[in-house]
């Protein structure tokens, strides 16, 4: 609602410049009103007769009764602020200052808010950042797991192939941690990209093999986490073949493989996703897609399901195997779509769920 003279303000909107009902206005009033009880009674005294003695206590009690509603009204809102300020220092951030006045304290609740809003909004990027650590590290650590554990226990030679799958996926890993130093430069938009030009079908090839291989190595641990069905069909589609495309090859990683252990999540059993590629309309751009046999995301879903910890509305969306994740992999992939400057969104698709990512590419040199 709005409109009313005693409607609160909304974040930073001003008063006309003016504020009809500040402290100095209420204490200036206090002094007239008092001169002119006052006086008031002084001329009733003089047309009664009524003794000055007797006005004198009058006009102190209704002074005094009007400075304390005054002083209760300017004390009231700052013992409020005091006590959520005390919190706030204690570490709840979720208590804040009424904003229903019109003066001085009205700017001064209003700053103590915004404040509040900032700090739960730096703690909550500390606890997703934590997150962030666990999700993104768990894939290759996985992976090299897996590829140690057969060593030992004899079910594979420490060959030279062996060894490099060891090694990819520890330089992989390294590769994170450094994604993950990178993320404390978000804020302040200098986060990297090492765009190169790749081909897409070898590149995409080896992201969908290291998907399944990881898928593989979790189900033989029998550790859990959100990609451990093997009984998903993983679909590669490049047209042309020779298609190549200029981004972050780490970055569109990311993308992918998040992309592809979310459809993965959501396949019923024996299901079937495809990674589609294709060229785009600017030089070197690309768009992807990434399809699956699932129960698909309702329309009113589409906007919220790139928001972190958001895990969809769909009931019983996951097929066996799967734990239902942390909410991630969709927030990640928009990050690093976002780094591009290109989009990532949800499409109609007449089954499943059909994520469509658009990659800029190269930019144009005007000649």
């Amino acid at each position: 609602m709005s409109g009313g003279p005693d409607a609160p303000r909304g974040p930073g909107e001003p008063w006309g410049g003016v504020r009809p009902f500040s402290i100095n206005t209420k204490l200036g009033a206090l002094v007239v009103i008092s001169v002119l009880i006052t006086t008031g009674l002084v001329l009733i005294a003089l047309r009664t007769a009524t003794e000055l003695r007797f006005i004198t206590i009058f006009s102190m009690i209704a002074t005094l009764l009007i400075t304390q509603f005054v002083a209760h009204s300017l004390t009231a809102p700052l013992d409020e602020m005091n006590t959520v300020a005390r919190s706030i220092s204690h570490g709840d951030y979720t208590r804040r200052v009424r904003e229903n006045r019109r003066d001085e304290l009205g700017d001064l609740a209003q700053t103590i808010n915004i404040m509040a809003d900032e700090l739960e909004a730096q703690d909550r990027q500390r606890k997703e950042l934590v997150a962030n650590v666990s999700h993104e590290l768990r894939t290759p650590i996985a992976g090299l797991r897996a590829v140690l554990e057969n060593v030992v226990d004899g079910i594979a030679e420490a060959d030279p192939e062996t060894m490099r799958t060891a090694l990819k996926q520890t330089e992989r890993l390294g590769r994170l941690v450094e994604t993950l130093l990178d993320l404390s430069r978000l804020d302040n938009g200098v986060v990297p990209l090492r765009k190169r030009r790749f081909e897409v079908w070898p590149y995409l090839s080896g992201v969908l093999k290291e998907a399944n291989m990881v898928a593989s190595a979790r189900a033989t641990m029998g550790s859990g986490g959100s990609h451990t069905r093997t009984d998903v069909h993983l679909h590669l589609d490049v047209s042309p073949p020779e298609l190549t495309a200029h981004a972050d090859p780490e970055r569109i990683h990311q993308v992918v493989a998040n992309l592809i252990d979310n459809a993965v999540k959501h396949s019923p059993p024996h299901g079937r996703v495809t990674v589609k590629a294709r060229r785009g309309p600017m030089p070197e751009s690309l768009e992807l897609e990434v399809l699956d046999e699932g129960p698909g995301i309702p329309r009113s879903e589409w906007r919220r399901v790139f928001e972190r910890f958001n895990r969809g509305a769909v009931r019983r969306p996951h097929g066996p195997g799967s734990d239902g994740g942390t909410g991630l992999g969709l927030a990640i992939a928009r990050w690093a779509v976002d780094l591009h400057g290109g989009r990532i969104g949800v499409a109609e698709s007449e089954r499943g769920c059909r994520i469509l990512v658009t990659l800029p590419g190269e930019p144009s040199v005007p000649s």
